[in-house]
C-alpha cells in the first residue's frame, strides 16, 4: 500500500522525513487493526518528495504544503471511524513534527483506491478477495 509524502522545503526539519513517514505508515496500520502483520507491514511502502520553496501552491499562490496520500485496496479506510481518526492523527503528525510551524490548514490527506485485481505483490496480480484472504491468513 503505497505513502506518498510530499512536502515543501523546510516544512519538516531536514532528515526528519523519514521518521514522518514511519510514523505515518504505523497510524494507518494501527487504524485498521493491523500493526505488526506479516503480510501487511512489508507491502506498505513509502515515497517521499520534498519540493523547494516557491514550488508547492494552495489558491494558486505558493504556499509550503504537506500532502499524505495513500493508495489502497477499496476495503481499506472504508469506514468513517477510520477515515475521521487517521485524517485527524496524520494531520497532528506532521503539524507536530514542523515544531507547530505548519499550518493545519496546509495539510492535506487523500486516500485513492485501487482498482479490484491490480494489487501487484513479487509479480502476482491479487484480487481485493485475495489480498484479504492473505492478510487475514497472516493475523498475529
Amino acid at each position: 500500500m503505497p505513502l506518498t509524502l510530499t512536502l515543501t522545503e523546510g516544512v519538516l526539519p531536514k532528515g526528519s522525513e523519514s521518521v514522518a513517514l514511519s510514523r505515518l505508515s504505523e497510524a494507518m496500520l494501527r487504524w485498521h487493526g493491523l500493526s505488526g502483520n506479516p503480510v501487511m507491514t512489508p507491502n506498505v511502502i513509502g515515497a517521499i518528495h520534498v519540493l523547494p520553496e516557491g514550488s508547492t501552491f494552495a489558491g494558486s499562490q505558493p504556499v509550503s504544503v504537506a500532502v499524505v496520500e495513500w493508495k489502497v485496496p477499496s476495503f481499506a479506510f472504508a469506514s468513517r471511524d477510520i477515515q475521521q481518526g487517521y485524517i485527524a492523527e496524520a494531520t497532528d503528525i506532521i503539524r507536530e513534527m514542523s515544531g507547530g510551524r505548519q499550518p493545519r490548514e496546509r495539510i492535506w490527506v487523500n486516500v485513492t483506491h485501487a482498482v479490484d485485481g491490480a494489487w501487484g505483490i513479487a509479480g502476482e496480480a491479487l484480487t481485493n478477495v485475495q489480498l484479504g484472504e492473505a492478510i487475514a491468513g497472516a493475523a498475529v
